[in-house]
């Protein structure tokens, strides 16, 4: 028995040692955040939100346009005739094959555009502060998710712990049994329960190793491990202390000011203003300054081809103004459907708050409900623990049977598991409430 008891004292120490070189909680985390599928494509949603800012940015910037063009023609085609007599030209109609070459390179700045640009630049920035938002909400689901697989690993894993000692029990039981089985003071029927005792513990231990394997594999999906082989938990010291909880009110006002979910509901809501803007530029007139270079060559005119590119060559400077008279209502309907957009984001964001707010009161109640729910499962624990020792004195004197032996250690073991799942729930009760209250899952 003595054997047994250092092998199992050895295996507990090899699954410490184990566990304190695996995986923290913020390591998961981290991993997960990096390689999580929907993470990394919110994330390149924000990249794209960035690049349209950058081109909102630069959409004051004049363009610029270079163009060539080659021509051919055939048939009846009008040309330049020379009078040797008095060097002057004359034009004509001739039956012949000709071609042409243009080059131009053109110029446009925007002057007006009825504050479309800069409205649309405001809004490219604000769709980015929002983009950035929803990355961050992603961020914490996903911490919110692995945090509470976490803690279930570590819950199933004392559980099993708990099933362990349970088999320890039973077979320090079945030996001594065994023994006075030998000495004539216990029947082989005694013996025959004993070793049945046994095969249960062994059996509640297997299936809840099987639990934890199980567990430990849900995690490592989570966090998008390639293979679960090899992937193991720290064991964290976890030490309790039952403070006071922050009211849901004050843990509301803190998560307004911190929560991504409100802030990029804050931010559409204030870009929909500037799209109620963007639409009404339509309204106004816009005013470009064009500008362009530009030469010709023909092959009909009795010049060569840098004479004809030098004496063609054109320049030209110019304002073009644009007014909407009437455009079948089209720019009124999109300006009202603006502005039901924007009451559709000022619903988002009541809903949003209405939400949070329903978020921290039932996580507030959980953790209240968890805390009382320790604190009695610690006491049955202490109780049945007290109990199970009293019997055991009892049994070892013959003054209990092995049924009341039995009965006391099933109910040691069920308030035992009892403490362990209401300290793993306290445990994360408490942490969603400081999430809500901006401090990070750790």
């Amino acid at each position: 028995m003595k054997k047994n008891l250092i092998m199992g004292c050895m295996a507990v120490f090899a699954v410490s040692v184990q566990a304190q070189e695996g995986w923290t909680l913020r390591q998961c985390i981290d991993y997960a955040i990096e390689h999580n599928i929907s993470i990394r494509r919110t994330a390149n949603a924000a990249e794209q939100s960035a690049v349209s800012v950058n081109t909102a940015k630069w959409a004051r910037l004049p363009n610029l346009n270079g163009s060539a063009g080659q021509s051919w023609n055939w048939g009846r085609t009008q040309t330049a005739v020379k009078n040797e007599a008095t060097g002057d030209y004359s034009t004509v109609y001739v039956n012949t094959s000709s071609n042409s070459t243009n080059m131009s390179v053109s110029a446009s700045v925007p002057l007006f555009s009825g504050l479309e640009i800069p409205n649309q630049y405001a809004l490219s920035k604000l769709n980015l502060k929002a983009a950035i938002a929803d990355l961050e909400k992603a961020k914490e689901d996903i911490s919110i998710n692995i945090a509470s697989a976490y803690l279930q690993v570590l819950f199933d894993q004392e559980l099993y712990q708990v099933a362990i000692s349970q088999v320890a029990l039973s077979k320090e039981q079945l030996a001594r049994i065994a023994r006075l089985a030998e000495l004539g003071k216990a029947s082989p029927a005694e013996v025959a329960e004993a070793k049945a005792r046994v095969a249960q513990d062994e059996m509640k231990a297997v299936q809840a190793d099987n639990n934890y394997q199980l567990a430990l594999l849900d995690l490592s999906q989570l966090i998008e491990l390639e293979t679960p082989e090899g992937f193991s938990l720290s064991a964290p010291a976890v030490k309790l202390d039952l403070l006071p909880l922050t009211p849901p009110d004050e843990v509301y006002q803190t998560a307004l000011t911190s929560k991504a979910a409100v802030q990029a509901a804050k931010y559409r809501l204030e870009g929909s203003e500037h799209s109620i803007r963007i639409a009404q530029s339509a309204f106004y007139p816009k005013l470009n300054l064009n500008g362009s270079l530009g030469t010709n060559y023909y092959s009909t005119l009795d010049r060569n081809f840098s004479q004809q590119m030098r004496d063609n060559f054109s320049k030209y400077v110019g304002l073009s103004l644009s007014v909407p008279i009437f455009n079948r209502f089209a720019t009124r309907n999109r300006v009202r459907t603006a502005r039901l957009q924007q009451e559709n984001y000022s619903l988002q964001l009541d809903d949003v708050k209405k939400t949070l707010y329903k978020e921290i009161q039932q996580a507030w109640y959980n953790a209240l409900a968890s805390e009382s729910k320790y604190t009695s499962s610690s006491t049955a624990t202490n109780a049945s623990a007290e109990s199970f020792k009293l019997m055991s004195e009892k049994y070892d004197n013959g003054k209990a049977t092995a049924v009341e032996y039995n009965e006391a250690k099933q109910n040691l073991m069920k308030a035992q598991s009892d403490e362990l799942q209401a300290k793993y729930e306290y445990l994360f009760r408490t942490k969603i409430l400081d999430f809500y209250k901006g401090i990070p899952i750790e």
